[in-house]
């Protein structure tokens, strides 16, 4: 079916259904075209809990979902392919957080939103890249913290707020293919762009860069810089986004590599499917969401 007509086709059985497709930043271009919303894992986690709709088609990985999920038990939240996983998530579970946690008593846990419902039933108060220094900021000078499960980003905010903190050792696969002589390479051909980066990246890609933000925060900076033209350290799929929101500037990926194949398992047909049959739902079991809700909850309060 020619992609024309199954974005006719999801327009207007979303709009029958009174559904809502939200897309991560990251999604392929086709879906970030079709989204009524589309943001970073905070985003969207504000958006699901105060949407009015009761259908959520969420384009993003399986954490994603679970959350709009616990933050949100009276809607459906759909995720078009249950099998968008995503590796750093599943690099630590409720067991092994559990253990850690009894080494260290008494110490606050922050997670990663990147993590399972079931870790963040365990967890005092998740966070994004874009709030993780004002969660860190929150917590006592005197608590020690535990964080994971993305040890780079622990690190990146270890540096930035000058805490120590137990890190997890856990990270993104998709972020480790870029390589420092890859930006090195760029500098040279592009020597008036400013290098921007996620702080998922590992030390070495930062070392070469200007600024490590979220991607939200990305978006922000990109728009009050004078700058034209960008270096862009994270998923590729965030230069098309970049793109729409500001033509007259120039977004070049830091590595080809970049990619997250689970972010890209997301399809127009697998949408239209979805809306068709009202799933796959992504449901949390009562007990862990509840347990798991006060902890992204404090991250929304904290914004």
């Amino acid at each position: 079916m020619p992609a024309s007509e199954l974005v006719e086709k999801i327009l207007r059985l979303k709009e029958k259904k009174g559904a809502v497709i939200l897309a991560h930043n990251y999604q392929p271009p086709e879906i970030q075209d079709i989204a009524d919303h589309l943001g970073d894992s905070l985003d969207l986690s504000r958006l699901a809990a105060r949407l009015e709709e009761k259908i959520i088609i969420f384009c993003g990985v399986h954490f994603m979902a679970e959350t709009a999920a616990i933050l949100s038990p009276d809607k459906k939240v759909i995720l078009p392919d249950p099998k968008a996983g995503c590796p750093m998530a599943d690099m630590i579970d409720a067991e092994q957080l559990h253990l850690l946690q009894e080494k260290h008593p008494g110490a606050v846990t922050v997670m990663y939103v990147n993590s399972t419902a079931e870790v963040k039933a365990l967890t005092d108060i998740c966070c994004t890249s874009a709030n993780a220094l004002d969660v860190v900021d929150s917590i006592p000078e005197e608590k020690k913290i535990i964080f994971g499960p993305d040890q780079y980003l622990g690190g990146w905010i270890s540096l930035q707020t000058d805490r120590s903190m137990i890190l997890w050792n856990g990270f993104c696969p998709s972020h480790q293919k870029i390589m420092p002589e890859e930006i090195r390479a760029l500098r040279g051909k592009y020597p008036e762009a400013i290098v921007m980066v996620h702080p998922e990246v590992n030390p070495a890609i930062e070392a070469e860069a200007d600024i490590a933000l979220g991607t939200g925060s990305m978006i922000k900076f990109a728009g009050e810089s004078d700058a034209t033209t960008f270096i862009v350290g994270t998923e590729v799929g965030m230069c098309y986004r970049l793109e729409k929101l500001y033509p007259e500037k120039a977004f070049i990926p830091a590595s080809p590599n970049a990619v997250c194949p689970n972010m890209k398992k997301i399809s127009l047909e697998k949408i239209l499917a979805s809306l068709e049959n009202l799933g796959p739902v992504i449901a949390v079991e009562k007990e862990i969401a509840d347990a798991a809700r006060t902890a992204i909850e404090r991250m929304i309060e904290i914004g």
